[in-house]
This record gives C-alpha cells, structure tokens and sequence, in this order.
C-alpha cells in the first residue's frame, strides 16, 4: 500500500492495522529497567496500608507517586 493511500484511509477513520506489522512495534522510552530501593520498614508498611485502601499493589503506588513528582517538576 503506498504512504498516500494509508494516509487517506487513516483519515477516513478506516482499520488501518492490517497494513502494519505490529509484531516490531515499539513503545518509546517505556522499555522496563528493574532498580532496588532501600526503604525504612515503616515506610513500607505506610505504603501497603496507603496500597491496600485504594485497592493497588504497592508496586502500583509507587509507580504513581514518583510519577506524579516527576510530571510536576
């Protein structure tokens, strides 16, 4: 299929996932890098209650959190 006519049936709303090989696809800068933190206990257990009021693996919150701080700057 040439880039004009995948461009145009992307317009147009279409199913345009038949024509690419998503087998390759990439998501960029989301590759996963393992890191150990060190945390007091107490922190841990503030983590798990905070973790297990809304529902979230404190992997999950942590996540979060240090994502939050970061998009604020």
């Amino acid at each position: 299929m040439k880039a004009r006519e995948f461009d145009q049936k992307f317009d147009q709303g279409e199913d345009i996932t038949t024509a690419l090989d998503l087998t390759r696809a990439r998501r960029p800068m989301r590759d996963v890098q393992r890191v150990n933190v060190d945390f007091p206990s107490w922190m841990v257990q503030s983590l798990d209650d905070e973790a297990h009021r809304l529902g979230v693996t404190r992997q999950s919150i942590i996540k979060v959190w240090i994502a939050e701080r970061l998009a604020a700057g």
